[in-house]
């Protein structure tokens, strides 16, 4: 019986990419409609993305198999899905994060906080999740998290080393104490006798100390360890909730908002996104670091932020993230050039459309379009044509020899490009579109929002909360690629039919997808973290536990509060007003 079930467990990915359809294909043929065949195809692309049986790329390509054959879109309709604007936004964000790893930009920004904070536990925790939360704003979760990891390692061994030695040290002066004392006292007040006895009851008490300080020591540095690796990985997770090219869902709902709702008026950009999310990333932040600080710290402050002179073992810690940092040596022209680069589009994303006044776009361009994609593009393209160092003006052209210097090499090439790029996002994406569009020409979308109908009589504020709950729980044992691409046109559907604001509850939703804080599989930097830094299962379900309750308090508060008056939630707008097919 063991065996069978091995077998089974080896072989379930053949089992379920051919089980699957089999067992779905009652509902077409029973239900010969548009819905239940359009129906059919959600449904074996769900199984498929939460069994992961076959690559998640792969399932996303199914659309252009599975809509012309059932008769639900033509197959060039399909396709155009594959390539929207929000793909060329990601392309253009992936372009400047790889940039900016290329050139070590973000290990020299890391370093140089976490050098202005300070190495107390706390503060130190405090600046890891500052940093990977600031970084995974701009470059991926998964990048963020294995840059990190390794440098609060390298700190932690250091204070580990440190306080190590520091024992030693106090253990070789209380034994020089105790020869004083003992060469230093009259021989008549200790008898032949006894000295031996007494040298000996000294020695077995102070053994027991010893040990007790050495394990309490251990465990200190373990709670420590394993505090500091969960911060980095929740923090990843958290900052790149802020910005709108943070995380794949984020683009996801822009993706959704803009097909399903063609006359949004630009409801989701840069601009407004990070106006909503970015508070809401601090507050989820500094109550998650509280939290952390609880669990592994304690609120011990004079021990943890330091309230007092600098001890031996803080110096040495903080002379290795000194020593990390003059590696780096002196800033780069390529670095500069980089960072000039990243600033101008970060600027040009903010004045495209501020909102409260007009902005670049819209003075100097139809609004329309342009697009933070074109944007995005365009500030990317600048890394294949500005060398990465500065020619020599001095001998321009020719070497000492007479021999011809060659150009140097571009920010980036091609080649960088390709091996870093994951160009399976992009297919993600376009599935995800490609569905969304299925669904509402088959009707499907109808279907599904008239069968939420009477959610109608539970208010708002509890439909937005329950909604993220369950978005959050799914996420733990799926993508949060998957999550908010099977949720997000039901969830519009059902505000549609039920006349509340779409992004109340499509915003809260795809930003509860990326809180993935209590499984190791749930997301990659929590399995990076897992295998870096000596975790238990439960260690990371106890400490995401409550900060996945934290997440979806800070969503919810920020929808019903800031978030409420930015997107004017109080009304139904009229670009929602749309009948889907």
């Amino acid at each position: 019986m063991g065996g069978c079930a091995r077998w089974l467990w080896y072989h379930r990915n053949y089992i379920i990419t051919v089980g699957a359809p089999l067992a779905l294909l009652p509902l077409p043929l029973v239900s010969a409609t548009s819905e239940a065949r359009c129906g059919y195809a959600v449904l074996l692309m769900a199984l498929y993305w939460c069994t992961e049986c076959l690559p998640l790329a792969v399932t996303a390509m199914l659309p252009v198999v599975l809509f012309p054959m059932m008769g639900i879109m033509p197959a060039g309709q399909v396709s155009i899905e594959y390539l929207k604007d929000t793909n060329m936004l990601f392309i253009g964000g992936m372009l400047v994060a790889i940039a900016v790893e290329q050139w070590n930009l973000h290990k020299r920004i890391a370093l140089r906080v976490l050098l202005l904070v300070g190495v107390r536990p706390a503060l130190l925790m405090m600046g890891f999740m500052m940093v990977t939360s600031f970084l995974s704003m701009w470059i991926s979760n998964t990048a963020t998290t294995a840059m990190m990891l390794p440098i609060s390692h390298a700190v932690l061994l250091q204070l580990r080393a440190t306080e190590l030695r520091a024992e030693r040290h106090d253990l070789r002066a209380e034994d020089n104490n105790a020869f004083e004392l003992e060469t230093s006292a009259p021989k008549q007040e200790v008898t032949e006798e006894k000295r031996p006895d007494a040298t000996q009851d000294d020695a077995m008490g102070q053994e027991p100390q010893q040990e007790t300080s050495r394990t309490l020591a251990e465990e200190d540095y373990e709670r420590l360890s394993k505090g500091m690796s969960l911060c980095v990985c929740y923090s990843a997770n958290i900052g790149g909730t802020a910005t709108l090219t943070g995380t794949t869902p984020n683009l996801i709902l822009k993706g959704q908002i803009d097909k399903l709702f063609p006359g949004n008026n630009n409801a989701i950009n840069f601009a407004s996104w990070f106006g909503f999310a970015f508070p809401n990333m601090v507050l989820m932040l500094v109550l998650s670091w509280i939290w952390l600080q609880f669990m592994f710290l304690g609120f011990n402050l004079r021990h943890t932020f330091g309230c007092g002179a600098s001890s031996e073992r803080d110096r040495e810690a903080y002379a290795v993230m000194k020593e990390e940092y003059r590696k780096l040596g002196r800033m780069k022209f390529a670095e500069g050039a980089v960072l000039t680069v990243f600033v101008l589009l970060v600027l040009l994303w903010f004045t495209r459309d501020p909102g409260f006044i007009d902005g670049w776009a819209t003075v100097l361009f139809n609004m329309n379009f342009v697009s933070d994609g074109t944007v995005a593009v365009f500030m990317s393209l600048l890394f294949f044509i500005i060398p990465s160092r500065l020619p020599r003006w001095g001998s321009y052209g020719w070497d000492d020899t007479g021999k011809a210097i060659k150009a140097p090499a571009t920010l980036l090439n091609w080649q960088m490009v390709h091996k870093r790029m994951p160009w399976n996002i992009v297919l993600l994406l376009g599935g995800g579109y490609a569905l969304a569009t299925g669904s509402e020409v088959s009707g499907l979308s109808t279907w599904l929002g008239e069968s939420l109908a009477p959610l109608e009589k539970i208010p708002a504020y509890a439909i937005a909360l329950l909604l993220s709950l369950l978005v959050a729980t799914f996420t733990e044992c799926s993508s949060n690629v998957a999550t908010t691409t099977l949720f997000l046109p039901i969830l519009a559907s059902m505000a549609i039919t039920i006349k509340i604001h779409p992004l109340y509850v499509m915003l809260p939703c795809t930003i509860a997808a990326s809180l993935a804080f209590m499984l190791p599989v749930a997301s990659a930097p929590n399995a990076i973290a897992f295998s870096f830094g000596n975790l238990k299962v439960m260690d990371m379900v106890k400490a995401g536990f409550m900060l996945n309750i934290i997440g979806i308090l800070t969503i919810n508060i920020g929808i019903n509060t800031w978030g409420f008056a930015m997107f004017d939630m109080g009304t139904f707008p009229q670009w929602a007003n749309v009948s889907l097919p």
